[in-house]
């Protein structure tokens, strides 16, 4: 390679980051879009064909997993994978337990009774915790394999990138606050155990746990039922 061709290649490296850092900021903020569009105008206005909802939620899916094929995303770097569950497992379990033991003060000082019951509670507890997974997971897997990921390719790993995958998620359950300030605080730590060890089952498994947990000890009225956009106010 002769000098001229290595000083136009050293000039197109930062054109080439500026544009893929601009199309991460753009991927999030369309995925974003979306969830809001259906959490306060659709679910709304939809009255009670609620199909309408998964149109712009179809569209984010179809976004996020085309930017995964188009960037050569594979499943392991994702986070779908085992070979680091235990490990993942492991730096949730102490904020697990401490935002626990925090909810369930709470809740006794509140004098809320504490029921495991309370969520779902036509379901059998096992029910719930599948269900619990299952909603966790799909939430972890877009909050982490996509909007964490971007930010990160945009911010870089670390404190600014997981601060701002928090705040997305804790802009996503508006205007609950309590929530909101839960989702938060969540956030931050799932978003910086996914960049430490990528893995979606412990994250998911941490998710559906702690939502059963919360809801089981804090008093129903703080959190308004789980509520979120216009249905938070009716």
């Amino acid at each position: 390679m002769n000098p001229t061709e290595a000083t136009r290649l050293k000039e197109s490296e930062p054109a080439a980051t500026i544009t893929d850092r601009s199309l991460a900021a753009w991927e999030i903020v369309s995925v974003v879009s979306s969830v809001l569009i259906a959490e306060w105008i659709l679910s709304a206005s939809a009255g009670r064909s609620k199909l309408v909802v998964a149109i712009p939620v179809t569209l984010a899916f179809v976004l996020i997993i085309c930017s995964h094929v188009l960037r050569g995303e594979t499943a392991r770097e994702l986070g779908l994978r085992l070979d680091n569950f235990l490990p993942a497992l492991r730096l949730l379990l102490l904020p697990m337990i401490v935002i626990s033991g925090i909810a369930l003060l709470i809740g006794f000082l509140s004098g809320a009774r504490l029921d495991f019951f309370r969520w779902h509670a036509e379901r059998l507890i096992v029910f719930q915790l599948a269900l619990g997974f299952g909603w966790g997971f799909l939430q972890q897997y877009v909050l982490q394999s996509f909007m964490n990921r971007r930010a990160q390719s945009v911010w870089g790993q670390g404190a600014v990138s997981v601060l701002v995958t928090a705040l997305i998620f804790a802009v996503l359950h508006f205007p609950n606050p309590w929530l909101m300030v839960i989702t938060f605080v969540g956030g931050v730590v799932w978003a910086f155990v996914y960049q430490r060890q990528p893995n979606l089952f412990a994250l998911a498994f941490s998710h559906g746990v702690m939502t059963w947990v919360l809801v089981s000890a804090l008093p129903p009225a703080l959190l308004n039922h789980l509520r979120i956009g216009l249905k938070y106010f009716g």
